[in-house]
């Protein structure tokens, strides 16, 4: 198990943003994907003195799984002690990265040892070959498929009443997507019960750049070129970023998200003020602050889009401000 950050692939953003995500533009205006990023096996956890993971397929005609993390002292715990269930879904602008991308390892440990939870991070398909909702629609069928599994993992150490969905960019964009869903079938998800959406640096947008954007457009991260072919490569064929899979706020002025609130869940949206899509993200916060939602908005000094990836204090910060929210609704 990695203890440091991977490099991100090499390319220059700004000169060519399809290649700096694995993919090439054609004559024809076609994408072709050149580039699949490493994936960890599992077996390479096997000694972690601190957790136990395995894979566990969950629709196999769509390649989907989760991937489980257990602290190893829940099993030396009280026997009928159970942990939060924090289901975690991963970024990479929809199109990029997996549930077994070495960048996550960090915060996989950190937060399962640390808060401590029983883990699941979803394995979804991406975009441009399977553009969204896909990633939403495998989300919600992982939620179903909690509820009813029978893995030991689960049924022993995971208090499925205190259940966490997490996303990082663009999974936290499709956390948010899936947390519409899940709260208008709520009793159908039972026993499995959401208490809470942590957010962090939602990968959301619109059709107008934003200050924050405009100020990232030499970003080595995501600069604005990038997200523009993200949300090409993503979306759905026809749609621009007017669009309530991009922009948030429409779900919200729809009354969409009223059922959440009607369920008393509370939302964290953390992020950094060096963030490309700081804005977008502000703008979200201060439309459910409208609402009247419980919710906690932290901002870090500095940093940018995705910085949490490579700078392992950054995770661990992440990891105390996750655990202050989580406990401070179990306990």
């Amino acid at each position: 198990m990695a203890d440091k950050i991977t490099e991100f692939p090499p390319g220059n953003p700004q000169t060519d943003p399809y290649g700096f995500l694995g993919f090439v533009r054609n004559p024809d205006g076609s994408v072709a994907r050149f580039l699949d990023m490493p994936k960890t096996p599992v077996s390479s956890f096997d000694k972690s003195p601190v957790l136990l993971v395995k894979d566990i397929p969950v629709n196999q005609s769509k390649n989907t799984f989760v991937r489980i993390f257990l602290p190893r002292k829940a099993i030396e715990s009280s026997p009928g002690t159970k942990l939060p269930l924090l289901i975690f879904i991963h970024g990479g602008g929809f199109v990029i990265c997996s549930a077994a991308t070495p960048y996550f390892e960090s915060l996989y440990n950190s937060f399962t040892v640390d808060i401590p939870v029983v883990m699941v991070s979803i394995e979804y398909r991406l975009a441009p070959e399977h553009r969204l909702p896909a990633a939403y629609e495998d989300c919600m069928e992982v939620m179903q498929w909690i509820k009813s599994s029978q893995d030991e993992w689960l049924t022993k150490y995971a208090d499925l009443s205190n259940s966490f969905l997490m996303g990082s960019s663009a999974g936290g964009n499709i956390a948010y997507h899936v947390g519409l869903s899940a709260s208008s079938c709520a009793d159908d998800l039972e026993p499995l019960e959401i208490k809470g959406l942590i957010l962090h640096q939602p990968f959301f947008g619109g059709t107008k750049r934003t200050e924050s954007e405009l100020r990232a457009d030499n970003d080595k991260i995501l600069p604005p070129c990038v997200t523009d072919v993200m949300w090409e490569l993503s979306l759905p064929v026809g749609v621009d970023r007017d669009h309530e899979f991009c922009n948030p706020l429409l779900s919200i002025k729809s009354g969409r998200f009223d059922q959440i609130k009607a369920l008393g869940w509370k939302i964290l949206v953390t992020g950094y003020e060096g963030d490309s899509l700081l804005d977008h993200q502000i703008n979200f916060v201060k439309a459910l602050q409208e609402k009247g939602m419980a919710l906690v908005a932290k901002f870090a000094e500095g940093g940018y889009h995705g910085a949490d990836t490579f700078e392992l204090p950054r995770v661990y910060a992440l990891c105390e401000l996750v655990k202050e929210f989580v406990q401070s609704i179990v306990n």
